[in-house]
């Protein structure tokens, strides 16, 4: 079962749900083109876009456009990129726990788009955010603690991601680690975990388990379950997702919202809005139909943070469905 807090009494509407995330804001420059160049080749590209992304700042985004209260933890430059990120969690209503350095940029990536499938490629550098340390996060011990819901990645260093986790477990939040970028993970790093959400590269990675079909996913979930998380969840793209806690286990299909443009900012589309359905208290199959929808969403639009839904157009779609 998932641990989570008691659920709010009924009436209580002026209970805010409050997430907090750590992790890394990126400028993202974007390429579209029909494939990636050789080495030593170049390329006319048919697009190009300069905008906000890093995998924390998208999910925090999505959060706030679902409704939750949403807090970032992240550091920044003192630079044009740093600019664009506190005015876009200012209109997103983000509200960020930052600090900004001059010595040190702003991170920023390079996303490849490939035009016909508008699947992706991406290299990241963190810039700033690789020097968000153990001691940033003490700092900021009671606002994670009293989270209802806590989510981080691997975007920004490992060390200050595990003491975050340990200190909203010692609180009363709900844990989710989207292990992204995939790196190797421990078994007490995953036993912080109430939830892990790979995808399905990220999953074979963690597991060996190459999941093609949504009986691998159960096979990875399962796995992971196995080293200690409190449940997995795999996302499948167009096979929808998978949730695994040892003793239940959920499938839901992939919501339709129109024709794919760009998948770049759909993982993390989900992570936020799933963060703002389960700090509702939401259960397992609701908060996932919810979470695919808002990724749904994202995929029909460019960018990534921009692309990021809101909680009246994410339930408009589910009462389509």
């Amino acid at each position: 079962m998932l641990r989570c807090p008691p659920l709010h009494r009924a009436g209580r509407e002026a209970y805010v749900s409050k997430v907090v995330i750590l992790g890394v804001f990126l400028a993202d420059a974007a390429f579209r083109a029909e494939r990636l160049p050789r080495l030593g080749e170049t390329l006319h590209g048919s697009g190009f876009a300069l905008g906000p992304g890093g995998k924390g700042s998208n999910q925090a985004v999505a959060a706030a456009r679902a409704g939750a209260k949403t807090h970032f933890i992240t550091r920044l430059g003192t630079d044009n990129f740093g600019d664009m990120a506190v005015d876009l969690w200012r209109r997103a209503g983000v509200e960020p726990v930052i600090e900004r350095h001059a010595e040190h940029p702003t991170g920023a990536a390079f996303i490849f788009i490939e035009a016909h499938s508008g699947n992706n490629a991406i290299i990241i550098s963190p810039g700033v955010a690789e020097t968000i340390s153990v001691a940033d996060i003490e700092a900021q011990q009671a606002l994670i603690s009293g989270a209802d819901v806590f989510v981080t990645q691997f975007e920004q260093p490992l060390p200050p991601a595990r003491r975050a986790l340990e200190i909203a477990r010692e609180g009363k939040a709900l844990t989710i680690l989207n292990p992204a970028p995939a790196t190797d993970i421990s078994n007490d790093l995953l036993a912080l975990c109430d939830i892990v959400t790979p995808n399905e590269t990220e999953a074979e990675l963690l597991t060996g388990v190459k999941v093609v079909s949504i009986a691998d996913a159960q096979q990875a979930a399962m796995a992971l379950v196995a080293r200690g998380a409190g449940a997995a969840i795999i996302t499948l793209g167009e096979k929808g997702a998978l949730y695994n806690n040892g003793a239940e286990s959920v499938h839901v299909s992939a919501v339709n919202a129109g024709a794919a443009v760009d998948t770049t900012g759909a993982g993390d589309a989900f992570n936020g809005a799933l963060a703002a359905a389960l700090a509702r208290k939401w259960p397992a199959e609701r908060a996932l139909r919810y979470a695919s929808a808002a990724a749904a969403i994202s995929v029909t639009r460019h960018g990534t943070a921009p692309a990021m839904a809101s909680d009246a157009e994410i339930n408009a779609l589910l009462e389509r469905q």
